[in-house]
């Protein structure tokens, strides 16, 4: 019997050996396998990365090489300014989603860009038109903000904005022409003149034509407006009718491009004479 026990001692010995070379082995497996893991997320990575600098390099080649060639035959103003025509066709391709801006599926989309540009820029030089620029992109973002707006799309000079009430972009509008007319009187100079479209409709979160029509539309209000007006459409008319404040003329008739027949526009009269900015 102890030849028997002897045995079954020495079987028992082996098993635990073989035990703990199993639980090694899957140790080292599991150890090779972390890794493998590891050093394959690695090899990804480093090729995503390789992938996205040498996309953003092309792409940035691609940008500059475009800027130049738009300076040497345009000079610097037609690189750094942008236009009401240009954003508009951003945000026929781009399709911004203004949904969340107003909570009664209608949206105020208010267009600005300084008159004259290109010959202010020739005027002034390359280095003031940068500061002017800069001075002015920061005075239109504060009273957005002030008045609850959201800028869409800001290219040089030109702005896109969003509202969800007429009353708001209407009276934004009215800021930034009092802000330039003060700013002009205090350095008593020649300031930036503005011109201000704005239109009103309903917002769309998919892609028909309802939400493109509504951008053009208030472009083209826009672009019939002189340095320092603010001409808003008959709906924006119409939304504002109870402001007492914010006064209009009779309006005009005008023909919008791309538009059928003659639209009515209407002029600010109260801007210059409010106090909105402080």
């Amino acid at each position: 019997m102890p030849g028997v026990a002897d045995a079954i001692h020495i079987a028992a010995y082996i098993l635990a050996v073989v035990a703990v070379a199993e639980a090694g082995g899957v140790v080292v497996l599991w150890r090779l396998l972390v890794r493998s893991r590891r050093e394959a997320d690695e090899l990804r990575e480093r090729a995503d990365a390789r992938n996205w600098l040498f996309s953003s390099g092309r792409e940035a080649v691609k940008t500059v090489w475009q800027t130049a060639d738009l300076v040497l035959k345009e000079g610097f103003g037609a690189a750094v300014r942008g236009s009401i025509e240009d954003l508009a066709d951003w945000a026929e391709v781009e399709r911004p989603d203004l949904a969340r801006v107003t909570p009664d599926g209608r949206v105020v989309i208010l267009f600005s860009d300084i008159e004259a540009s290109t010959a202010l820029n020739e005027r002034i030089g390359d280095r003031a038109w940068v500061k002017l620029i800069s001075a002015h992109d920061k005075l239109v973002h504060d009273l957005v903000h002030r008045r609850d707006g959201h800028v869409v799309k800001s290219q040089g000079d030109g702005f896109m904005i969003a509202f969800a009430r007429a009353e708001q972009a209407v009276r934004c509008g009215i800021d930034i022409q009092d802000a330039l007319r003060k700013d002009a009187k205090r350095k008593r100079r020649t300031g930036i003149k503005v011109r201000i479209g704005i239109h009103m409709g309903r917002s769309v979160r998919r892609g028909d034509d309802l939400f493109g029509r509504n951008v053009a539309m208030a472009a083209r209000v826009a672009a019939h407006a002189v340095g320092g007006q603010i001409l808003v459409s008959e709906p924006v008319r119409d939304a504002i009718s109870r402001c007492d404040d914010l006064c209009l003329d009779d309006g005009r008739d005008a023909e919008l491009k791309g538009f059928a027949g003659d639209y009515r526009l209407f002029a600010v009269e109260s801007a210059g004479e409010s106090d909105l900015v402080h």
